[in-house]
């Protein structure tokens, strides 16, 4: 398994996290049986970062993988989970983010994790359930290292879902360590410029911020919450189409997007669309590790099958940018 250098931190992460969210739904609904074999077989394959948060079955997530990892008492293992503070909760950051991980971290059954994700999104004013920047900057981080100094957290890090401007404001003032990156085929807008009018939230080529800012990446919703399997059916273990995170406004029109890359496995790219996706996950330097949902032990498996294939080939990427450059101008 490749790893690569996470940041600042020194970090070496492998390419390919292990995601225990609820959208792929396994670490949440699957069978103990399930959890145990696909954690067995990643820890076997190299994966080295295990990704979860309380938000993901209500800590079912956090209490299941603790349950794994204490079975089966892996060496060099990196975990991360993470924090959403209600809008009730602002007036209270401090005492709100300490007790969600000391909670997090008994489920877990350890006794600090390696990063601690703010999971809220962070915009340049705030407003309903978004932080604002100078929130993060006089409280969030404040807490958080408050955490650090206590032993309870390694590293610390943000979602990075909100409004591009304050992201890259974060970003830059090196407050954190890893910032999560919503990254695919339907919007590479973190690495890349994006057509005018193109039907999606335009990232700013964020990574460029992060790679001066020597802030980590862990790449999400690669498979843009399933739409770019390219087929609508979804596992029984999976939750149903979550609502996208900087692509379209509706799950269904990212899954007619997807089906318009087709032409990627037609032409000998890749053998799956999911191949195609993971694969270009990895292709740009900046990203770290990256997370993909999995309901079954085969989807970790097939996953895992791609990252062994390597980033996607320039022409591969060409022929990315050529077909999405097709979606200009659509409504989003």
């Amino acid at each position: 398994m490749e790893t690569r250098v996470f940041g600042r931190s020194g970090l070496r992460l492998s390419v390919l996290g292990f995601g225990c969210g609820a959208v792929g739904g396994l670490m949440v609904r699957g069978s103990a049986a399930d959890q145990d074999r696909a954690i067995g077989a990643a820890i076997a394959a190299g994966v080295n970062y295990f990704d979860t948060a309380v938000q993901y079955g209500n800590g079912q997530s956090e209490t299941n993988l603790g349950r794994v990892l204490a079975a089966q008492r892996p060496k060099g293992v990196h975990v991360g989970t993470k924090v959403r503070v209600p809008s009730a909760g602002f007036g209270n950051i401090g005492g709100i983010v300490t007790e969600s991980l000391d909670a997090s971290l008994r489920r877990l059954g350890l006794d600090h994790v390696d990063v601690f994700h703010l999971h809220n999104p962070i915009t340049v004013h705030g407003g309903g359930e978004t932080i604002s920047v100078a929130q993060v900057r006089n409280a969030v981080v404040p807490a958080f290292q408050a955490l650090q100094r206590a032993g309870k957290t390694r590293f610390l890090g943000i979602t990075a879902i909100g409004d591009t401007a304050a992201l890259q404001d974060v970003i830059d003032a090196q407050l954190f360590d890893s910032a999560q990156v919503s990254y695919n085929m339907l919007n590479p807008s973190a690495a890349t410029a994006l057509p005018p009018d193109y039907p999606a939230q335009d990232y700013g080529r964020l990574f460029d911020h992060t790679q001066a800012a020597g802030v980590g990446v862990v790449g999400i919703r690669v498979l843009a919450g399933g739409a770019l399997s390219g087929s609508a059916e979804r596992h029984p273990t999976a939750s149903p189409p979550p609502e996208p995170i900087g692509s379209a406004h509706s799950y269904d029109r990212d899954l007619e997007r997807a089906r318009r890359l087709m032409p990627l496995v037609t032409e000998g790219f890749a053998s799956s669309l999911p191949e195609a996706a993971i694969r270009f996950a990895i292709s740009h330097k900046a990203m770290g590790t990256i997370l993909v949902g999995m309901a079954s032990v085969e989807q970790f498996e097939a996953g895992l099958a791609a990252v062994r294939k390597g980033p996607l080939p320039p022409a591969a990427l060409d022929r990315v940018q050529a077909l999405t450059a097709g979606f200009a101008g659509e409504a989003r």
